[in-house]
């Protein structure tokens, strides 16, 4: 029991008054003489033996009353904290994050904790809101009742902590705060569970609410596992969770005309093939029917026209062929040219330049190259077995690699690095059987921050990556090196090429940092724009000679096909996706957590909070007492004989 006037309770010490006045008999009797007081003695005996009980009666009657009067002044109260003297502050994550479209007992589980928020807050109370979108801070319900009604879901799931530490930096500074942290959650699995930090500064209240079926089908990814001259095949990869052993139908759609329908049967997993005649698809959506959550039915993507790479080789006296060859498909726009014919001009409009065999790099082409590498370009250089080595230095210095003088000595390519993107989907498993390719003549490298492509035996590389730039650490030709004459030199070649300019892929993950180009002639100040037939958006873009580097991370925020515009005019296409985390329908424990109040219920907890800071006054029931202590104090002083 608390006080919210403790200092009246002083006025106890004055009950020490009607004691002083009953213990000492302050009135004076005269005496009066008898001659015989037998009888009198018998009387005053009897007499004198119940006023000493009514006395004492009367007494405590009033001693109680007097008590009572001096508490109810003093204004007494329970309340299970200090309420009296701290002032409450609540602070609310909101999780609306994908994985709360799961239905409960009532619904979809982010619209039943919205409803029961509203429901249970009162109007004007203030409060501070965290969404994973969103920031209220210091405001009431009435404020944002309309938006709290409206929130809709997000793509961006925060981790845990960062949901923590985003809420509590709400808080006040203020002395005397009562601070809680209502999380409202469904507590999915992430990759760093969810814990309370131990702080006393504020209290956490975790909310999980649980949804009542765990099952879900999603569309986990999508990707070309063949290209032909008249065809592609796209395979679309499924999971589920939860106790599942369907079959769901899978239905592939460019734009609303329906191009292939088909069923899948899954337990866990499973792969879904289209073969599709078509070249490209612009508005792409692989589209399933599934009652769990819904942002996972559908994938949205693009397979646009492919754009021509354009190729420059620059020999000393001779073309190679197997150069030729190389480039010789639709793809590539190949310019053959030797040193001395070389048009400078002509360097800034390609994506690759190819230096073959040049026995020396004039300062001039080296100070071109610089600049056309800082503006995108990327540039393949293939040494010449006599090269002049300080030459070459000069470029290759740029990006922190420097060549050494030549060794003559054969030398067996057996490395391959199959996690370099130059590799990518080429190999469908690591060779370890294969005839190897070999060198007479190369020139040991020593480089920082670069990439090993392809490797000697003795660990030596034989062609490193840096930024913008691929170098073979020897000659190519058929005198110096049998590497021409195997497979391997396809793709190799053939992805170094594309790597120069990074086409959009069939479809990017929103929040992930996504950068492709656009090969596109800007005016002055030109822009591009991405957009659908509902936003429109100026995404951060760099500008090169012949390109646009576009970069996305938060935006777009919706998945969707989107135009690349340059003046309102398409000039392709680009997908996003939401990340597939939250499809797993797995849930933390919170039962073993420390420092946190668990509940299923938005009401309970609310209810909770509102009984730990209500304050239960008791000055009535004081005042109770003192009333029925006179109505005894006059029963006795009028029957009590």
């Amino acid at each position: 029991m608390q006080f919210k006037n403790p200092e009246l309770l002083y006025a106890l010490f004055l009950l020490l008054i009607p004691i002083i006045v009953h213990l000492f008999q302050l009135r004076k009797f005269q005496k009066e003489s008898f001659t015989n007081v037998a009888f009198l003695k018998k009387v005053t005996l009897q007499t004198r033996k119940s006023s000493q009980i009514k006395k004492w009666l009367t007494l405590l009657t009033r001693m109680l009353l007097l008590a009572c009067v001096i508490v109810a002044f003093a204004q007494p109260f329970t309340s299970k904290t200090n309420s009296l003297n701290t002032t409450p502050e609540t602070v609310i994550y909101l999780d609306n994050s994908f994985s709360m479209q799961a239905k409960g007992d009532q619904g979809e589980l982010l619209k039943r904790a919205v409803q029961e928020l509203v429901e249970n807050l009162n109007p004007d109370d203030q409060i501070s809101l965290v969404t994973n979108t969103a920031v209220y801070k210091n405001t009431t319900l009435k404020s944002i009742q309309n938006d709290l009604l409206k929130l809709d879901y997000s793509a961006n799931q925060l981790p845990y902590d960062a949901a923590i530490l985003k809420s509590s930096k709400l808080f006040s500074k203020s002395p005397n705060m009562n601070r809680n942290l209502v999380f409202i959650s469904d507590f999915q699995e992430q990759k760093k569970a969810f814990e309370a930090p131990n702080d006393s500064f504020y209290k956490i209240h975790a909310v999980q609410l649980k949804p009542v079926n765990t099952q879900n089908i999603a569309i986990d990814s999508l990707s070309i596992s063949s290209t032909t001259a008249s065809s592609t095949t796209l395979q679309v990869y499924l999971k589920a969770t939860g106790k599942t052993n369907t079959s769901v139908p899978v239905s592939l759609f460019d734009g609303e005309k329906l191009l292939a329908k088909t069923t899948a049967n899954l337990t866990e997993k499973a792969i879904v093939a289209f073969t599709l005649t078509e070249k490209s698809i612009s508005n792409g959506r692989i589209v399933i029917d599934d009652i769990g959550l819904q942002f996972d039915n559908d994938l949205f993507f693009n397979i646009n026209e492919s754009a021509i790479i354009n190729v420059l080789t620059i020999h000393e006296k001779t073309a190679s062929n197997y150069l030729e060859r190389l480039f010789a498909s639709e793809e590539f726009e190949l310019t053959s040219t030797s040193l001395n014919q070389l048009n400078y001009s002509a360097i800034e409009k390609q994506q690759l330049i190819v230096l073959n065999e040049l026995e020396a790099i004039p300062s001039s082409l080296s100070n071109s190259l610089s600049t056309f590498m800082k503006q995108g370009g990327y540039v393949l250089v293939i040494p010449a077995a006599n090269s002049q080595i300080e030459t070459y230095n000069k470029l290759l210095g740029l990006y922190g690699i420097q060549s050494q003088a030549a060794i003559t000595s054969e030398k067996r390519v057996t490395r391959i690095n199959y996690a370099h993107p130059i590799y990518k989907n080429v190999f469908e498993k690591q060779e370890s059987n294969f005839q190897y390719p070999k060198v007479n003549t190369y020139f040991p490298i020593s480089a920082t921050n670069s990439s090993v492509v392809l490797s000697f035996e003795d660990g030596k590389p034989f062609l490193l990556t840096q930024k913008q730039l691929a170098v073979f650490t020897a000659a190519l030709n058929s005198d110096n090196s049998n590497f021409s004459e195997y497979d391997l030199i396809v793709p190799t070649f053939y992805n170094l090429a594309r790597q120069s300019i990074q086409k959009p892929q069939l479809y990017y993950i929103i929040g992930a940092e996504n950068k492709f180009d656009i090969p596109v002639n800007l005016e002055q100040d030109g822009v591009v724009s991405l957009a659908n037939e509902t936003v429109s958006m100026i995404p951060m873009q760099q500008y090169f000679n012949d390109k646009v580097t576009i970069t996305t991370i938060d935006n777009p925020d919706i998945a969707g096909v989107y135009r690349i515009e340059n003046k309102n005019s398409a000039i392709g296409n680009v997908s996003y996706n939401y990340n597939r985390e939250e499809s797993d329908l797995s849930y933390q424990d919170l039962s073993q957590l420390e420092n946190v109040e668990v509940s299923d219920s938005v009401i309970s907890i609310f209810e909770t909070l509102k009984s730990d800071t209500k304050i239960n006054a008791l000055w009535k029931w004081f005042a109770i007492f003192a009333l029925a202590f006179i109505i005894i104090e006059m029963l006795i002083l009028k029957y009590f004989k």
